[in-house]
C-alpha cells in the first residue's frame, strides 16, 4: 500500500474505502446533521424556500383534477433554477462543517490514515507529559562523589 505514491488515485480510493468502513463518514454526517437545524443559514434557507413555494402555490387554484405530481415537480424545478439552494447550502456548510474540519474531522482522518498506511506501527500517541510538580528523588546521594 505504501508503495503507491501520495495522491495516487488507487491509494486515495483505498483510503476513502477504509475511512468509510471505519464509520468516519457516517459519524461526521451525524455530527453535522445534529447541528444543522439550529444554524441561522438553515433557518434562513428553510424560510426562503417556504415563502417561494407559498407564493407559487398562491397562483394556483386547487381542484380535484389538479395534477399534484406535475405541480410538485414544477415547483422543484423552479426552486432548483432559482439558485437559492446552492447559496443556502454553501452558507450551511460554512456554519456547520467548516468549524469542525480542523479541530474534529482532520485529526480523526489523519489518525485512521496513519493506521491504514502503517498498521501496527502507530499505536495511539501517548499524551504529552505534564510538567511535574513533584520533587525528584534526592539526587544528592549520587552526586556527592563528584
Amino acid at each position: 500500500m505504501t508503495a503507491l505514491p501520495p495522491g495516487d488515485p488507487q491509494l486515495v480510493s483505498m483510503i476513502v474505502s477504509h475511512l468509510k468502513t471505519q464509520g468516519l463518514f457516517d459519524q461526521f454526517r451525524r455530527d453535522c446533521l445534529a447541528d444543522v437545524d439550529t444554524k441561522p443559514a438553515y433557518l434562513n434557507l428553510k424560510q426562503r424556500v417556504d415563502n417561494f413555494v407559498s407564493n407559487h402555490l398562491s397562483n394556483h387554484t386547487w381542484s380535484p383534477h389538479l395534477n399534484k405530481n406535475q405541480l410538485r415537480n414544477n415547483i422543484r424545478q423552479l426552486v432548483l433554477q432559482s439558485g437559492m439552494l446552492e447559496q443556502g447550502v454553501d452558507r450551511i456548510v460554512a456554519q456547520v462543517v467548516d468549524p469542525k474540519i480542523n479541530h474534529i474531522f482532520r485529526p480523526q482522518v489523519e489518525r485512521v490514515v496513519r493506521e491504514f498506511l502503517s498498521p501496527g506501527s502507530c499505536s495511539e500517541e501517548p499524551p504529552a507529559p505534564l510538567p511535574s510538580t513533584e520533587t525528584k528523588p534526592d539526587s544528592s546521594v549520587t552526586e556527592q562523589g563528584t
